[in-house]
């Protein structure tokens, strides 16, 4: 891979591209709005607190790499930060919203990753989803995410982003209970799964009204 984020310019490079989506009026972000937002306690995982002098040295380096440019507005002393992500990727708004999620919660399931970027980007279904998931698996010369092998004990295959290098797959018991994942974790994935259910058992309900 061309990139090798480490963990604070990954929630840095997510940060600026959720915001991008999710709330244009306040974007580029300022220095002070980008470590907020970094540090915020929803949507992320794990929760951190990074102050000015970590992210800033993360923007440096993200900079370098040609993911962020830094930008000074007319009549603003305030100096401010976008991602590049564009530029180097030429995304889609669904490859963008499924990256940018990754990038803040580390690796999910397709039904996770529907409804953590519903604010992002509507995919009609999960099929649309696996479809652009694939795609970025796909690229060439190199891919941006890949499925990593199902933990025992969940339905689902998760899926991780590549700009970190290789994920780590979870680490299981003799008893073959993966324990990466808290409690809370679990809950929100049995949700995500029963909310996905609960649309394909309407669809098919709907044939036969």
């Amino acid at each position: 891979m061309p990139f090798d984020l480490d963990p604070v310019e990954a929630r840095v490079l997510g940060c600026l591209a959720e915001k991008d989506m999710a709330t244009p009026e306040y974007y580029p972000l300022s220095l002070n709005a980008l470590t907020n937002a970094c540090n915020q306690k929803s949507n992320r995982d794990p929760v951190v607190t990074y102050d000015d002098a970590t992210v800033r040295q993360a923007l440096g380096s993200l900079r370098e790499a040609g993911l962020v440019a830094f930008i000074s507005e007319a009549g603003s002393r305030v100096e401010k930060y976008r991602h590049r992500l564009s530029e180097q990727f030429n995304f889609t708004r669904g490859e963008m919203a499924l990256l940018a999620v990754l990038l803040l919660r580390g690796p999910q399931t397709p039904g996770e990753l529907r409804q953590r970027t519903e604010r992002l980007h509507n995919f009609e279904d999960l099929e649309t989803l696996m479809s652009t998931l694939a795609k970025l698996a796909a690229r060439e010369p190199d891919p941006l995410v890949k499925q990593l092998e199902r933990v025992p004990g969940m339905k689902e295959a998760r899926w991780a982003h590549l700009l970190s290098g290789e994920p780590q797959s979870p680490v299981s018991d003799a008893t073959g209970i993966s324990h990466s994942f808290p409690l809370a974790e679990r809950v929100e994935q049995l949700e995500s799964e029963l909310k996905t259910l609960r649309e394909e058992f309407d669809r098919f309900r709907q044939q036969f009204n």
